[in-house]
């Protein structure tokens, strides 16, 4: 799927990632925080291979791709 299409899959609360990714398990997903946290906005993070979540911008390549799929 392209990125617009994961966008949108996102948006609804599912996880996506690329075929191209090397790291096994990585994900993309939204967060969407509580009131009280630092961050107040949903905001697009990434989970890397080592289970940690760091927030994540879009390159150029991933929003040009057609790798995109979702996962688990």
């Amino acid at each position: 799927m392209t990125f617009s299409e994961a966008l949108t899959v996102l948006k609804l609360g599912e996880k996506c990632a690329r075929e191209g990714w090397n790291g096994r398990g990585m994900h993309v997903a939204i967060a969407d925080p509580e009131a009280d946290d630092f961050i107040t906005v949903p905001f697009l993070y990434l989970e890397t291979a080592q289970g940690e979540r760091v927030p994540w911008l879009a390159s150029q390549t991933d929003i040009l791709a057609d790798d995109w799929g979702t996962v688990g």
